[in-house]
Protein backbone atom coordinates (compact mmCIF):
# COMPACT_ATOMS: atom_id res chain seq x y z
CA UNK A 1 0.00 0.00 0.00
CA UNK A 2 1.32 3.32 -0.63
CA UNK A 3 -1.30 5.12 1.93
CA UNK A 4 0.50 7.77 3.48
CA UNK A 5 3.57 8.47 1.37
CA UNK A 6 4.26 10.72 -1.28
CA UNK A 7 4.89 9.45 -5.05
CA UNK A 8 7.58 11.46 -6.66
CA UNK A 9 7.49 10.75 -10.32
CA UNK A 10 11.00 10.45 -11.81
CA UNK A 11 10.74 12.19 -14.88
CA UNK A 12 9.43 15.25 -13.19
CA UNK A 13 11.93 15.44 -10.59
CA UNK A 14 14.66 15.06 -12.59
CA UNK A 15 12.97 17.87 -14.49
CA UNK A 16 13.22 19.89 -11.75
CA UNK A 17 16.59 19.78 -10.60
CA UNK A 18 17.92 20.32 -14.31
CA UNK A 19 16.13 23.35 -14.40
CA UNK A 20 16.72 24.79 -11.62
CA UNK A 21 19.16 28.39 -11.06
CA UNK A 22 22.89 27.41 -11.68
CA UNK A 23 25.16 30.43 -9.95
CA UNK A 24 28.55 30.47 -11.54
CA UNK A 25 31.31 30.89 -9.07
CA UNK A 26 32.36 34.17 -11.03
CA UNK A 27 28.41 35.69 -10.10
CA UNK A 28 29.25 34.73 -6.35
CA UNK A 29 32.27 36.42 -5.95
CA UNK A 30 30.52 39.22 -7.81
CA UNK A 31 27.53 39.45 -5.31
CA UNK A 32 30.00 39.60 -2.66
CA UNK A 33 30.94 42.99 -3.92
CA UNK A 34 27.42 44.35 -3.94
CA UNK A 35 25.27 45.37 -0.65
CA UNK A 36 22.11 44.83 -1.57
CA UNK A 37 20.41 47.33 1.99
CA UNK A 38 22.53 49.82 0.32
CA UNK A 39 21.70 52.64 -1.80
CA UNK A 40 24.56 53.10 -4.08
CA UNK A 41 25.64 57.07 -5.51
CA UNK A 42 26.02 57.20 -9.45
CA UNK A 43 29.56 57.99 -8.88
CA UNK A 44 29.72 54.60 -6.73
CA UNK A 45 27.39 52.51 -9.07
CA UNK A 46 29.51 53.87 -12.45
CA UNK A 47 32.69 52.43 -10.42
CA UNK A 48 30.93 49.16 -9.31
CA UNK A 49 30.06 48.29 -12.44
CA UNK A 50 33.57 48.06 -13.74
CA UNK A 51 34.84 45.85 -10.93
CA UNK A 52 31.93 43.27 -11.21
CA UNK A 53 31.91 42.35 -14.77
CA UNK A 54 33.30 38.85 -15.55
CA UNK A 55 33.02 39.04 -19.45
CA UNK A 56 36.13 38.80 -21.61
CA UNK A 57 34.72 41.04 -24.02
CA UNK A 58 34.08 44.85 -23.68
CA UNK A 59 30.28 43.97 -22.76
CA UNK A 60 27.89 46.88 -22.75
CA UNK A 61 26.56 49.07 -19.61
CA UNK A 62 23.10 49.41 -20.02
CA UNK A 63 20.81 51.43 -18.22
CA UNK A 64 17.08 50.97 -16.61
CA UNK A 65 15.07 53.27 -15.15
CA UNK A 66 11.38 52.36 -14.09
CA UNK A 67 9.12 55.27 -14.18
CA UNK A 68 6.02 53.60 -12.89
CA UNK A 69 3.68 55.08 -15.46
CA UNK A 70 1.41 53.96 -17.48
CA UNK A 71 2.57 53.42 -21.49
CA UNK A 72 -0.75 52.47 -22.66
CA UNK A 73 -2.22 56.39 -21.80
CA UNK A 74 -1.09 58.76 -24.59
CA UNK A 75 0.15 61.34 -22.31
CA UNK A 76 2.53 58.64 -19.91
CA UNK A 77 4.34 57.33 -23.09
CA UNK A 78 7.48 58.70 -22.55
CA UNK A 79 10.05 58.90 -25.72
CA UNK A 80 12.49 60.74 -27.18
CA UNK A 81 16.38 60.98 -28.34
CA UNK A 82 19.76 61.79 -26.68
CA UNK A 83 23.41 62.62 -27.72
CA UNK A 84 25.61 60.78 -25.40
CA UNK A 85 28.72 62.51 -24.39
CA UNK A 86 30.95 59.50 -24.80
CA UNK A 87 28.80 57.85 -27.23
CA UNK A 88 27.41 53.88 -26.84
CA UNK A 89 30.72 52.48 -28.07
CA UNK A 90 29.57 50.65 -30.87
CA UNK A 91 29.50 51.34 -34.46
CA UNK A 92 26.38 51.43 -35.83
CA UNK A 93 25.18 50.03 -38.96
CA UNK A 94 22.82 52.80 -40.43
CA UNK A 95 20.34 51.75 -43.03
CA UNK A 96 18.85 54.87 -45.24
CA UNK A 97 15.56 54.46 -47.44
CA UNK A 98 15.23 57.13 -49.56
CA UNK A 99 14.59 58.53 -52.99
CA UNK A 100 17.56 58.26 -55.86
CA UNK A 101 18.52 61.69 -55.49
CA UNK A 102 19.22 61.03 -51.65
CA UNK A 103 21.57 58.17 -52.55
CA UNK A 104 24.99 60.22 -52.69
CA UNK A 105 24.13 62.25 -49.50
CA UNK A 106 23.40 59.13 -47.25
CA UNK A 107 26.56 57.18 -48.64
CA UNK A 108 28.72 60.18 -48.60
CA UNK A 109 27.57 60.76 -44.82
CA UNK A 110 28.41 57.47 -43.75
CA UNK A 111 25.58 55.17 -44.39
CA UNK A 112 26.32 51.37 -44.23
CA UNK A 113 23.13 50.69 -46.86
CA UNK A 114 21.32 52.89 -48.98
CA UNK A 115 18.20 52.26 -51.48
CA UNK A 116 15.01 51.66 -51.09
CA UNK A 117 12.81 48.60 -53.10
CA UNK A 118 15.65 46.70 -52.59
CA UNK A 119 15.75 46.88 -48.97
CA UNK A 120 11.81 46.71 -48.84
CA UNK A 121 11.75 43.64 -50.26
CA UNK A 122 14.85 41.99 -47.79
CA UNK A 123 12.79 43.51 -44.80
CA UNK A 124 9.40 41.60 -45.74
CA UNK A 125 11.56 38.52 -45.96
CA UNK A 126 12.81 39.00 -42.99
CA UNK A 127 16.14 40.49 -42.64
CA UNK A 128 16.94 43.40 -39.98
CA UNK A 129 20.95 43.22 -39.72
CA UNK A 130 20.98 46.76 -39.27
CA UNK A 131 21.24 49.14 -35.95
CA UNK A 132 19.36 52.27 -37.29
CA UNK A 133 16.70 53.17 -39.78
CA UNK A 134 16.62 56.65 -41.59
CA UNK A 135 13.76 57.02 -44.14
CA UNK A 136 12.98 60.60 -45.78
CA UNK A 137 9.65 61.32 -45.52
CA UNK A 138 8.69 60.81 -49.31
CA UNK A 139 9.34 56.69 -48.88
CA UNK A 140 6.90 56.43 -45.66
CA UNK A 141 4.03 55.56 -47.74
CA UNK A 142 5.98 52.74 -49.01
CA UNK A 143 7.61 51.07 -45.82
CA UNK A 144 4.28 51.79 -43.66
CA UNK A 145 3.99 48.17 -44.30
CA UNK A 146 7.09 46.83 -42.89
CA UNK A 147 5.46 48.07 -39.35
CA UNK A 148 4.86 44.55 -38.27
CA UNK A 149 8.90 43.65 -38.87
CA UNK A 150 10.30 46.56 -37.74
CA UNK A 151 8.12 48.04 -34.82
CA UNK A 152 9.08 45.39 -32.14
CA UNK A 153 12.55 45.80 -32.78
CA UNK A 154 12.52 50.00 -32.48
CA UNK A 155 13.74 50.17 -35.61
CA UNK A 156 10.76 51.50 -37.62
CA UNK A 157 11.76 55.54 -38.53
CA UNK A 158 9.77 57.61 -36.71
CA UNK A 159 9.87 62.00 -36.72
CA UNK A 160 9.78 62.01 -32.79
CA UNK A 161 13.23 60.28 -32.68
CA UNK A 162 15.20 61.89 -35.90
CA UNK A 163 14.75 58.94 -37.97
CA UNK A 164 12.59 60.52 -40.45
CA UNK A 165 13.85 63.90 -42.36
CA UNK A 166 15.39 65.11 -45.61
CA UNK A 167 18.15 65.81 -43.68
CA UNK A 168 19.52 62.56 -43.98
CA UNK A 169 23.37 63.87 -43.85
CA UNK A 170 22.71 65.31 -39.88
CA UNK A 171 20.82 62.19 -38.80
CA UNK A 172 23.35 59.73 -39.83
CA UNK A 173 26.27 61.37 -37.98
CA UNK A 174 23.83 62.05 -34.88
CA UNK A 175 23.53 58.10 -34.99
CA UNK A 176 27.41 57.68 -35.54
CA UNK A 177 28.29 59.89 -33.18
CA UNK A 178 26.22 58.30 -30.23
CA UNK A 179 22.75 59.56 -30.39
CA UNK A 180 20.29 57.18 -29.25
CA UNK A 181 16.29 56.48 -28.91
CA UNK A 182 14.37 55.60 -25.86
CA UNK A 183 11.08 54.49 -25.05
CA UNK A 184 8.96 53.25 -21.77
CA UNK A 185 8.44 49.77 -22.59
CA UNK A 186 4.73 47.77 -21.83
CA UNK A 187 5.49 47.81 -18.14
CA UNK A 188 7.01 51.40 -17.70
CA UNK A 189 10.95 50.98 -17.79
CA UNK A 190 12.78 52.27 -20.48
CA UNK A 191 15.93 50.22 -21.22
CA UNK A 192 19.24 52.60 -22.63
CA UNK A 193 22.96 51.22 -23.53
CA UNK A 194 25.17 54.12 -22.07
CA UNK A 195 28.15 52.39 -23.22
CA UNK A 196 30.86 49.81 -22.67
CA UNK A 197 32.62 48.53 -19.70
CA UNK A 198 36.39 49.95 -20.97
CA UNK A 199 34.95 53.28 -20.19
CA UNK A 200 36.15 54.90 -17.22
CA UNK A 201 33.67 55.37 -14.25
CA UNK A 202 33.46 59.40 -15.58
CA UNK A 203 32.47 58.72 -18.69
CA UNK A 204 29.93 56.34 -17.84
CA UNK A 205 28.19 58.46 -15.14
CA UNK A 206 28.20 61.40 -17.61
CA UNK A 207 26.64 59.01 -20.55
CA UNK A 208 23.75 57.76 -17.73
CA UNK A 209 23.31 61.50 -16.46
CA UNK A 210 22.80 63.06 -19.96
CA UNK A 211 20.06 60.38 -20.61
CA UNK A 212 18.46 60.92 -16.94
CA UNK A 213 18.33 64.60 -18.00
CA UNK A 214 16.42 63.98 -21.06
CA UNK A 215 14.05 61.35 -20.12
CA UNK A 216 13.20 63.93 -16.96
CA UNK A 217 12.82 66.68 -19.75
CA UNK A 218 9.95 64.38 -21.67
CA UNK A 219 8.34 63.84 -18.63
CA UNK A 220 8.28 67.73 -17.58
CA UNK A 221 7.18 68.25 -21.00
CA UNK A 222 3.37 66.75 -19.80
CA UNK A 223 2.55 67.95 -16.66
CA UNK A 224 -0.86 65.59 -16.89
CA UNK A 225 1.80 62.51 -16.41
CA UNK A 226 1.44 63.29 -12.16
CA UNK A 227 2.16 59.29 -11.36
CA UNK A 228 5.86 60.35 -12.47
CA UNK A 229 6.30 62.91 -9.84
CA UNK A 230 5.73 60.95 -6.14
CA UNK A 231 6.02 64.51 -5.07
CA UNK A 232 2.58 65.64 -6.70
CA UNK A 233 0.85 62.95 -4.85
CA UNK A 234 1.57 64.48 -1.14
CA UNK A 235 1.56 67.44 0.09
CA UNK A 236 4.38 69.47 -1.02
CA UNK A 237 4.93 71.08 2.87
CA UNK A 238 5.93 67.25 3.96
CA UNK A 239 10.07 66.75 3.74
CA UNK A 240 11.59 65.10 0.62
CA UNK A 241 12.06 61.80 0.13
CA UNK A 242 15.32 59.52 0.01
CA UNK A 243 15.24 59.20 -3.52
CA UNK A 244 14.20 62.74 -4.41
CA UNK A 245 17.60 63.98 -2.37
CA UNK A 246 19.64 61.11 -3.93
CA UNK A 247 18.92 61.96 -7.78
CA UNK A 248 19.37 65.83 -6.99
CA UNK A 249 22.62 64.80 -5.03
CA UNK A 250 23.80 62.52 -8.21
CA UNK A 251 23.33 65.84 -10.89
CA UNK A 252 25.05 68.21 -8.35
CA UNK A 253 22.41 69.98 -6.74
CA UNK A 254 22.67 72.00 -3.45
CA UNK A 255 20.41 70.36 -1.43
CA UNK A 256 19.61 72.34 1.81
CA UNK A 257 18.29 70.33 5.11
CA UNK A 258 14.59 70.16 5.64
CA UNK A 259 14.30 70.31 2.04
CA UNK A 260 10.60 69.67 1.10
CA UNK A 261 8.35 67.62 -1.43
CA UNK A 262 7.55 71.00 -3.16
CA UNK A 263 10.63 72.62 -2.98
CA UNK A 264 12.65 69.07 -4.50
CA UNK A 265 9.97 68.99 -7.31
CA UNK A 266 10.88 72.69 -8.29
CA UNK A 267 14.65 71.63 -8.23
CA UNK A 268 13.83 68.37 -10.06
CA UNK A 269 11.71 70.88 -12.90
CA UNK A 270 15.14 73.03 -13.40
CA UNK A 271 17.17 70.11 -14.02
CA UNK A 272 14.55 69.15 -16.86
CA UNK A 273 15.08 72.45 -18.16
CA UNK A 274 18.82 71.94 -19.23
CA UNK A 275 17.58 69.80 -22.01
CA UNK A 276 14.66 71.68 -23.12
Amino acid sequence: STAGTEFRHPKKELLKRTTMAFISKKRKIADTKIDASKSYTLKEASALVKSITTCKFDASVDLHIRLGVDPKKADQAIRGTVSLPHGTGKTKRVLVLCTPDKEAEAKAAGADYVGLEEFVTKIEGGWVDVDVIIATPSVMPKIGKLGKVLGPRNLMPNPKTGTVTNDVANAINDVKGGKIAFKVDKVGIIHASIGRISFTPEKIAENRTEVALSILAEIQKDRRANEINESRKQSSDQKASEKQIAFLKDFGAVVKPGLTKGEASKLIAELAGRKK
